[in-house]
């Protein structure tokens, strides 16, 4: 088997499309769309509760983003147990690790289609991006590691949280028990990731900020447009106890707090420059 799978040949059937991140939230379906409210106007509350005028599609996309996301996350854990040489590039106990992952991933996946299935939708019916497959194609394992163990599946403790609560606030107990049974594995992943970046890097602190540094640059990439935050603005909650609990430091957490706010803001200010130039080019043409 090769290694090192480039993301353009990862194995879908017809059912699978991909488009960008960017596309992805352009998708006036999703939950993590945050631009208006029913009247047009931008509202200061877009956490996915059962209270949103388009909670079902959010609800339902935002499943399906998970389901494509346990995929990749499979597919990334499997990668590095094969790609790297065993205890000469990364320790067997590591790939163990990741060997247990792929299990939990992949009973994750199951869940996802039945929960799919249960909320009314199908496979295909929402996109998918790769960008988390892509994350885990680094040739250092660390930086597989910061990428996808402590920020991917640390966006997951905050996916799944997001959804728990969404299943218990609809009434949902069959959401909320299998989110709640998800965010538990999801916990364990970041705990691995962040053991075992520490671990490995303990002599070597110039490799361990590189990867502290591509992991931020992930998150600030899934915080895209202030999706994840602790703002109300925000469709999905910074879960910071289940962080915590999953390794992360004070310090850490503030950190994502800090580049989610950013992106956030960044996104709020781009919406008003845009509306700006709306508003100026509609009265340039009343004028005329």
């Amino acid at each position: 088997m090769r290694k090192f799978f480039p993301v353009e040949e990862l194995a879908r059937d017809e059912r699978f499309n991909k488009i960008t991140m960017r596309d992805r939230m352009g998708d006036p379906r999703t939950a993590l769309n945050v631009s208006t409210d029913a009247s047009g106007k931008r509202t200061n509350n877009f956490r996915l509760t059962p209270g949103r005028r388009d909670a079902s599609d959010g609800a339902r996309g935002l499943m399906h983003g998970i389901f494509v996301g346990e995929i990749q996350a499979l597919e990334g854990a499997g990668r590095t147990c094969w790609d790297f040489e065993t205890d000469t590039e990364a320790p067997f106990a590591l790939k163990l690790d990741m060997a247990r992952q792929c299990w939990d991933e992949a009973r994750h996946v199951e869940i996802s289609v039945k929960l799919s299935d249960w909320m009314g939708s199908e496979i295909g019916q929402y996109a998918e991006n790769t960008v988390l497959f892509e994350a885990a194609c680094s040739t250092d394992p660390v930086l597989r590691l910061a990428g996808v163990n402590r920020a991917l599946e640390g966006l997951a403790i905050d996916v799944f949280t997001t959804m728990k609560e969404f299943g218990d606030l609809a009434g949902d107990p069959y959401l909320e028990f299998c989110e709640d049974w998800m965010l538990a594995d999801e916990v364990t992943h970041v705990k691995m990731g962040s053991d075992w970046l520490r671990k490995i890097t303990e002599n070597d602190p110039d490799r361990r900020k590189k990867a502290l540094e591509f992991q931020s640059v992930v998150d600030k990439l899934f915080s895209y447009g202030g999706t994840r935050s602790d703002s109300q603005e925000s469709p999905i909650g910074l879960a910071r106890r289940f962080r915590e609990l999953a390794g992360f430091t004070d310090d850490e957490v503030a950190d994502i707090a800090e580049v989610s706010m950013q992106a956030l803001n960044e996104r709020k200010s781009a919406v008003a420059k845009m509306r700006e130039a709306a508003d100026q080019f509609a009265s340039s043409a009343a004028a005329e």
